[in-house]
C-alpha cells in the first residue's frame, strides 16, 4: 500500500542528487588543483573547493537520509506522515541554507564569513567537516528537530517495527552527536577529542544504524523474505556496530595527546569494526538468494547488493589496513586516509541512498520499476561509479604507500612538497577516474528520464 505523504521524499531525493553533483564537480576541481596548483586560483582556492566538496557530501547525505525516512516510515508505520507540510517547509529551509552557505564559502573570505555570522559569539568554525557558520549550524539543528518531531509523531500514532525503531534511534543519535560541533574548546587536545564525537560517532556509529534500517527495508521489498528473518539480522548488525563503533572511537585518539591506553582500546575495538560490515554483506546476499519473488526493479537489487560489498571493502578492509596504532603512526593523515574515506563513504552511505532512490522514485512516479531500458542505463551507472571508485581508492592507496615511504620511513625523509611531486602520476589517474565517476552519475540521473512506458504499473 502506498501513502500520499510519501511523495514528500521526492523533494529530498531531487535536492540530494543536485548537491551530489555539486560535490563531485568540486571534488574534480580539487583533484586537478593537486597537479595544477593555480587552477581556478584565486576564484576558487583549494581550501574553498575542499570545504564545498566535504560539506556538500554531508548535507546531501543528510538530505538523502531524511528523504529515505519520509518514504520508509509511513509504509512501516502504516499511517500518513504527521505533517507533510512541515516536511516540505523544512526541505526548502535546508536547501536554501545549504546554498547560501556554499555561496558564502565561494564569495566571502572565510575569516570575513566568520565575523559576519556571529562566530565571535560562539566560536564553532574552522574545524574540518564542521566549517559551517554558526547560523548554518543552528539552521541544521532546527531542521533536524522539526524532522525528528515529524518522524517521531508519525511513529507514535502508527505500527512499530524493528526497522522503523532502529532508523529512529540512528536519526536521533545523528542529531544528538551533531551538538558537539558547537563545543570548540581552546585546548587542541580537547578540541580533537570531542570533534570525533560528531565525526566518528556519526559515520562509524549512528549512521550505520540508518544504513542497516534502509537496507533492511529495501531487501524486504525486493526479496519478499519474512520480516522476522531480516529483523534478526538487523539486530545482530546494530549490536556489533554499537559495540565496536563506540569504543572504536579510540583509534582516533592515538596521537593527539590523550592517555596511552587508547592505543589498546582503539586498536582492539576498531579492528573489530569490519565484522558488522561483513555481516551486512552476508545479510544482503543471503536475503537475495532466499528471495520469494522476482521484483521487477533489478537495478535497486543490484544497488542493495553493491552497498554490502563496497561498505565492507571501504569501511571494513580499508579501515582495518591502517587502524592499528603501530601502523597508524606512519599512515595518519596520508593519502591512505583519503583512500579509506572515499571508498567507505561511497560504499556505506552514498550507495544506500542511491539504493533507496532507485527503489522509491519509480513507485512515486506510478510504476513498480523503471523500464528495462532505463534499468540497463542505471546498471551501467552502477558499474561506472563503483569501478571508478575502486580505482580512485587503489590510486590513492598507492600514493599513500609511496608517501609514507618517502616522507616518514626513509632514512633521509623528503619534505612534504617534494613528496607530493613524486605522487603526481597517481593524482592524474585519480582525476581521470573521477571524471568517469561523474559520467556514471550523469547516466544515473538520465536513467530516470528515459522510460519508454514499458514498465510495470505499481
Amino acid at each position: 500500500m502506498q501513502y500520499k505523504s510519501q511523495a514528500v521524499a521526492k523533494y529530498y531525493f531531487v535536492g540530494a542528487i543536485g548537491l551530489f553533483v555539486a560535490q563531485i564537480l568540486f571534488g574534480l576541481v580539487m583533484g586537478l588543483q593537486y597537479v595544477v596548483g593555480d587552477f581556478l586560483f584565486p576564484a576558487i582556492p583549494f581550501n574553498v573547493a575542499r570545504m564545498v566538496h566535504t560539506n556538500a557530501l554531508i548535507v546531501w547525505l543528510l538530505m538523502g537520509f531524511m528523504g529515505s525516512a519520509y518514504y520508509l516510515v509511513p509504509e512501516e508505520t502504516e499511517t500518513e506522515l504527521y505533517s507533510p507540510k512541515l516536511a516540505i517547509a523544512m526541505f526548502w529551509i535546508f536547501l536554501v541554507t545549504a546554498a547560501l552557505t556554499v555561496l558564502g564559502y565561494l564569495f566571502v573570505p572565510y575569516a570575513g564569513l566568520a565575523q559576519m555570522t556571529g562566530n565571535n559569539l560562539l566560536p564553532t568554525m574552522g574545524r574540518e567537516f564542521l566549517e559551517q557558520p554558526l547560523i548554518t549550524k543552528i539552521g541544521i539543528v532546527v531542521v533536524a528537530l522539526a524532522f525528528l518531531f515529524n518522524i517521531s509523531m508519525t511513529m507514535l500514532k502508527g505500527r512499530k517495527t524493528a526497522i522503523s525503531l532502529v532508523l529512529l534511534i540512528g536519526l536521533w543519535g545523528l542529531a544528538i552527536f551533531f551538538l558537539f560541533s558547537f563545543y570548540n574548546p581552546d585546548n587542541l587536545v580537547k578540541d580533537k577529542y570531542f570533534w570525533w564525537w560528531t565525526v566518528h560517532l556519526w559515520v562509524e556509529g549512528v549512521w550505520e544504524l540508518i544504513l542497516g534500517a534502509i537496507l533492511a527495508f529495501v531487501l524486504i521489498k525486493v526479496t519478499g523474505v519474512d520480516r522476522e528473518v531480516i529483523e534478526k539480522w538487523l539486530y545482530m548488525i546494530i549490536t556489533l556496530t554499537l559495540i565496536t563503533g563506540i569504543i572504536g572511537t579510540g583509534h582516533h585518539y592515538y596521537w593527539i595527546g590523550t592517555p596511552e591506553y587508547w592505543q589498546w582500546w582503539g586498536s582492539i575495538f576498531s579492528a573489530l569494526e569490519p565484522i558488522p560490515f561483513f555481516a551486512m554483506t552476508l545479510f544482503a546476499f543471503n536475503m537475495v538468494n532466499r528471495r520469494r519473488r522476482e521484483h521487477p526493479n533489478k537495478a535497486a537489487t543490484l544497488w542493495a547488493l553493491g552497498t554490502g560489498v563496497m561498505a565492507f571493502l571501504g569501511a571494513g578492509v580499508w579501515g582495518f589496513l591502517h587502524t592499528l596504532a603501530p601502523v597508524n603512526f606512519y599512515t595518519h593523515g596520508t593519502q591512505i586516509t583519503a583512500a579509506h574515506a572515499h571508498m567507505s563513504f561511497y560504499g556505506a552511505y552514498v550507495m544506500v541512498v542511491l539504493t533507496m532512490i532507485s527503489y522509491a522514485m519509480p513507485i512515486m512516479r506510478g510504476r513498480a520499476a523503471n523500464s528495462n531500458r532505463a534499468q540497463v542505463m542505471e546498471m551501467w551507472s552502477f558499474w561506472l561509479m563503483t569501478v571508478s571508485m575502486v580505482f580512485i581508492t587503489l590510486f590513492l592507496t598507492a600514493a599513500g604507500i609511496l608517501q609514507v615511504w618517502l616522507q616518514r620511513v626513509a632514512v633521509t625523509p623528503m619534505s612534504f612538497m617534494d613528496t607530493q611531486a613524486q605522487l603526481t602520476l597517481f593524482y592524474w589517474m585519480r582525476e581521470v577516474s573521477g571524471v568517469v565517476f561523474l559520467i556514471g552519475l550523469v547516466v544515473y540521473i538520465w536513467s530516470f528520464f528515459c522510460n519508454s512506458g514499458e514498465s510495470a504499473k505499481a
